[in-house]
């Protein structure tokens, strides 16, 4: 009788277990008083080893340091390691070798993120860094900036089709880069001119009722397409509301767009499906309470969305929202909210994907959480 009993109960969790399905588990969480860890990027080369990078404040002390959390066992234990200079952004080309934005410099790890070395001064303003191989890359940030290096970082050359759109460099800034393979890629960046709205130096959350009534402007959307490894570029400009802050591509020509809209606009973001071959493209989802910050691309038949729940109106909210992560396998229909840790709280999410079953998200509140099924 008891065997049977327990036998039953078994037979129970296992059900309880698969009608509760995938979920995101927290793996890493820097709880610490008076501290707090921001994570400005992660990135996940392959299933075992992955890298966030960011800074710790600390509150009574009124200063911060600049850290890495590294793990090399699929994310089972994370290591946090001290970085020489405040981290902006993160570029992994295999599960050794990677690269890292500071605010002055140029950093290279060959020994997955557990020690780092200067490689050079990056041009002013740069954001970001993408590498084809190990010596072959390009930088991109402000002042309408691209370049070009063959030789690991040491030393940077100016894309002249960056500098092509007609717009004011003050206000134009390259903000991403993708490849989808060896000869494929994407710039994308955007040009907003000051409407000299700035009548006052309040945050939006501390002024809601003029944030609200502010007028969205239209933004000069700028991209950069490469069909030739980057040795040519050919730029295209539009008129759009928001900004395009993230692209995904896959080999067959499908591709997401992600574009960040402000306050003052009825939605906070939206998913643009896009055939990058042809340029055509259609609206994949938008959600006026959802402020979405990241997208991951794994297949023609699965992506995500991770992001911020709104907690009240305005997207500048001191108050981080709930996480919310959601999953399709059409583009067109998107599965309700998918089960997240209860503690698991953003105002910017990061995803990193290897493949379907290995699929990590950071939070800018210092979490870690990795899809489980």
């Amino acid at each position: 009788m008891r065997l049977r009993k327990l036998r039953a109960a078994a037979l129970l969790l296992v059900a309880l277990t698969a009608a509760r399905g995938e979920r995101w588990k927290m793996q890493y969480f820097y709880d610490v008083n008076h501290e707090s860890l921001r994570i400005n990027d992660l990135a996940c080369p392959t299933a075992r080893r992955c890298i966030a990078i960011g800074d710790i404040a600390m509150t009574q002390k009124n200063s911060s340091r600049p850290v890495a959390v590294v793990t090399g066992d699929g994310g089972a234990h994370w290591t946090q390691t001290q970085l020489p200079e405040r981290p902006l952004s993160l570029f992994l080309l295999d599960d050794s070798n990677g690269w890292m934005v500071g605010v002055k410099s140029l950093w290279k790890t060959q020994e997955a993120g557990r020690s780092w070395q200067r490689i050079a001064k990056l041009p002013a303003n740069t954001f970001r860094v993408h590498f084809l191989d190990a010596m072959h890359g390009w930088a991109i940030g402000g002042r309408k900036s691209v370049f070009e290096t063959v030789d690991g970082g040491k030393v940077w050359k100016p894309v002249p089709a960056a500098k092509e759109p007609k717009s004011n460099p003050e206000h134009t800034a390259y903000s991403w880069i993708t490849f989808v393979d060896k000869n494929n890629g994407m710039i994308t960046g955007f040009s907003r001119p000051p409407r000299g709205y700035q009548d006052n130096n309040l945050p939006d959350w501390m002024d809601p009722e003029t944030a609200e009534n502010r007028r969205q402007w239209p933004t000069l959307s700028i991209v950069l397409d490469t069909r030739d490894g980057g040795r040519t570029w050919m730029p295209g400009t539009g008129s759009i509301f928001g900004r395009i802050t993230r692209a995904r591509l896959l080999p067959g020509g499908l591709g997401l767009g992600l574009i960040t809209y402000d306050d003052s606009f009825e939605w906070t973001s939206e998913l643009i499906a896009i055939d990058w071959k042809s340029g055509k493209s259609a609206r994949a989802f938008r959600d006026r309470n959802f402020v979405i910050t990241d997208v991951a691309l794994i297949s023609e038949k699965l992506a995500f969305l991770a992001g911020e729940q709104l907690p009240g109106k305005l997207r500048q909210n001191p108050v981080p929202g709930k996480l919310k992560i959601l999953k399709s396998s059409n583009f067109s229909s998107w599965t309700a909210e998918m089960e997240v840790d209860y503690r698991a709280t953003a105002t910017r999410a990061m995803l990193a994907a290897v493949d379907a079953t290995n699929i990590w998200v950071a939070t800018d509140t210092g979490m870690i959480l990795k899809l489980e099924p």
